[in-house]
């Protein structure tokens, strides 16, 4: 009790830790779970066993007043350092897990490490700031990013992506979501409106990709921000049949070139990913902000 009062522990490390076989510590661990005493977690093989959390104060107090009564006995003390070992060498072998991965992070397998799982986690952190989500279609985006903005507007001239985004919307109970029809070379929505102004994956439709860029500093608020994600420039011209875009990608130069034009500063262009598959697709992601008044 005194050991798993201090910390959680396994069968194995009460073992070790002890110096007992693993019969005898089972047999005290199932009287004492028995008695509410201690609680198990099972993790894959492995139980572990903690002072149990639902103890009332006064069994706690019991439970801290035997384990203070015995602290000074040699046995206890060697306990006490043993335990000091385990738990040194669990954090020494996580050190050196981790060591072995530096450098390493980013290119190999890991579970839980993906792109979808750190958009999800990236975007709790949205403010409460009133987006644009220009070339919206259904907004797989703004339906991800409504939760915690302000409000967010999807613009889109599909009459039916913008009737299938306003029902899942609905769905979704989220009523700061609104979609608009209509152009992004032409944007329904006001002068200073909003913060954030997206264009993800939309530019290669626009007939003048310049004017949307102009449409999205027109609506920016003073020191609002212009976030563009889009394909570097390609030679896969089955694109504009499969997909219907008007531009194979841009370069990296002439995405820097729109925001400049359009009146940003601090521009900011670079290469996001890389497909490893035929054409070998690149995404670009362009930011920039609108300064002054």
């Amino acid at each position: 009790m005194a050991l798993l009062r201090r910390e959680e522990l396994s069968v194995a490390e009460l073992q070790e830790i002890l110096d007992m076989g693993q019969s005898r510590i089972s047999s005290h661990l199932a009287l004492l779970r028995q008695g509410s005493l201690v609680t198990d977690r099972r993790q894959g093989k492995k139980t572990f066993y903690s002072l149990s959390p639902k103890l009332s104060p006064g069994n706690l107090e019991l439970v801290h007043s035997s384990c203070r009564a015995i602290e000074s006995l040699p046995e206890i003390k060697s306990d006490e350092q043993n335990l000091e070992r385990i738990l040194e060498r669990r954090q020494r072998f996580a050190a050196e897990y981790f060591n072995t991965l530096a450098g390493r992070l980013g290119k190999n397998y890991f579970p839980g490490r993906s792109w979808e799982a750190f958009g999800h986690f990236l975007l709790k952190i949205t403010p409460r700031i009133k987006i644009a989500d220009l070339g919206a279609g259904e907004g797989l985006i703004s339906q991800l990013l409504a939760p915690r903005a302000e409000h967010v507007y999807c613009i889109d001239q599909s009459q039916r992506m913008v009737e299938v985004g306003a029902e899942l919307a609905k769905k979704n109970g989220l009523s700061n979501l609104e979609y608009k029809l209509g152009n992004i070379e032409n944007v329904p929505l006001p002068n200073r409106s909003v913060d954030v102004a997206l264009l993800s994956q939309a530019l290669h439709h626009a007939r003048h990709p310049q004017a949307a860029v102009n449409e999205a500093y027109r609506i920016l608020k003073p020191e609002g921000q212009i976030i563009v994600l889009d394909l570097k420039e390609h030679d896969f011209e089955k694109a504009r049949e499969l997909y219907a875009d008007l531009w194979l990608g841009f370069p990296e130069n002439t995405l820097y070139t729109f925001l400049r034009e359009a009146g940003f500063q601090n521009i900011e262009v670079s290469i996001v990913s890389r497909e490893k598959q035929e054409p070998f697709f690149q995404t670009v992601l362009a930011a920039g902000i609108k300064t002054g008044a």
